[in-house]
């Protein structure tokens, strides 16, 4: 089937001219870590926060994307994951951005933040409904506006789940989105349980993809967050057997305990790089959702030590701003369809994430300012996140100085990546740590 070479969207088609004047001139960094936070919120919910209330992960310094089209998601292309197209992670990044804005209001009570965590959640319901099969999230949305790529993840369903039980237990939701959301909830814990805590796919090339109860720092907190979580929302003392039950389970080789694996706290993912703390956070929310839930001193203790030791592995990577140029003007290619190079027919998740990493490493050769945003823009401003959820408020004091100078390093109006999104997250977490 044909398609168009380009199929362009503008998110805010008023800056095409205020983006090339950019290009001819250097911006500043904000001067305080408050204008900074603020500047972040801004770019985001300018450029990167689309019609279907999901935040992008790159777009054009005009807010321009190329939106994959209904035949690409079908044809998989560039991969049955989407792995670097510009709407590939909507719910992970709807559900870790509503961090930001639920302690704003927390603090501030301001309606119109209110409003606009409204409109992530929207957007997780809208990928929690979007597809053919139950308990599938979609990744985002292709130019019909209602068809995806096949293949979800852990790290899209746990910041679904996340985004949900943030907007609920900060107090943001009304009384009939409290009633719709939990009832959201519940149902997608249920398909799960019933799956094995397997994650269901939409289609070939695999069933299921990303799966609860590995032995691993991948698996343990999502699965004790998401089963205390159910207790919190039914009162059904039977999730509450169930998660003492799965946190004093011995697995893995080493048979050890899953309270354990939190209370180490977060490793980065092998084979990926040294410093991953984008998908590491997904880890520790789900420690810090632990930690605010429980009662038990001695499983509470347990948590709060695997976010210190979360905290202080993210905090070598803080100084990493330092190889970043804000005003580098190395190119950033948008058609993200040069990944169709390394595409092949997927028969299976190995084949997928085969064909994935393959495009990443085509992608990457004809777009080198995407690599240095991923490794010195997006891993600091992750970084800096994960030190202010720690919930020892001195020792996140021994790291302001440094998470301020983040906060502040960056140009968001100067990168293409939506990755700094952390950094308002950051910033209202310190702001609520200084209110203790």
């Amino acid at each position: 089937m044909s398609r168009p070479v380009l199929s362009v969207m503008f998110q805010r088609p008023a800056l095409l001219a205020a983006s090339l004047l950019a290009s001819l001139c250097f911006t500043a960094p904000a001067a305080t870590p408050e204008e900074a936070a603020k500047k972040v919120h801004d770019e985001i919910w300018e450029r990167f926060v689309d019609e279907y209330n999901l935040v992008l992960d790159y777009t054009g310094l005009d807010g321009k994307i190329i939106r994959p089209t209904p035949e690409d998601c079908r044809e998989m292309k560039p991969s049955a994951l989407s792995w670097g197209v510009p709407n590939e992670d909507g719910p992970m990044f709807n559900g870790l951005y509503l961090d930001a804005l639920c302690t704003q209001w927390k603090l501030t009570k301001d309606e119109a933040i209110r409003a606009k965590a409204r409109r992530l959640i929207d957007g997780l319901l809208l990928v929690s409904t979007v597809g053919k099969t139950p308990g599938f999230i979609a990744r985002g949305i292709a130019t019909d506006g209602k068809t995806t790529y096949p293949l979800g993840s852990n790290d899209q369903s746990t910041p679904w789940h996340y985004g949900i039980w943030r907007y609920l237990t900060d107090g943001l939701a009304s009384p009939e989105e409290k009633t719709k959301l939990t009832a959201a909830f519940i149902e997608q814990m249920n398909i799960l349980d019933k799956n094995g805590w397997k994650m269901p796919t939409d289609g070939p090339p695999c069933p299921y993809r990303g799966d609860f109860t590995k032995p691993t720092w991948e698996g343990v907190p999502r699965l004790l967050f998401v089963m205390k979580a159910m207790h919190h929302f039914t009162g059904e003392d039977s999730w509450h057997q169930r998660y003492l039950a799965a946190a004093n389970e011995k697995v893995g080789k080493k048979e050890r305990p899953r309270i354990d694996f939190c209370r180490e706290g977060m490793v980065f993912d092998p084979g990926q790089g040294p410093r991953h703390s984008w998908t590491g956070s997904e880890g520790v929310i789900c420690l810090r959702a632990l930690w605010e839930m429980e009662k038990d001193p001695t499983f509470k203790a347990a948590y709060a030590e695997g976010l210190r030791h979360s905290a202080e592995l993210s905090a070598k990577s803080l100084p990493l701003i330092e190889k970043f140029d804000v005003n580098g003007t190395e190119v950033f290619n948008l058609d993200w369809r040069v990944m169709n190079e390394a595409w092949k027919p997927q028969f299976s998740e190995k084949d997928a994430v085969d064909v994935a990493v393959a495009g990443l490493r085509v992608q990457s050769k004809n777009s080198p300012r995407l690599h240095l945003e991923k490794d010195y823009l997006r891993e600091p401003c992750f970084a800096a996140w994960i030190v202010t959820l720690c919930p020892d408020s001195a020792y996140v004091e021994t790291q302001r100085s440094t998470i301020e100078k983040v906060i502040t390093h960056y140009n968001p109006d100067k990168a293409y990546l939506s990755q700094f999104f952390p950094l308002e997250s950051a910033w209202w977490r310190l702001r609520e740590h200084a209110a203790k």
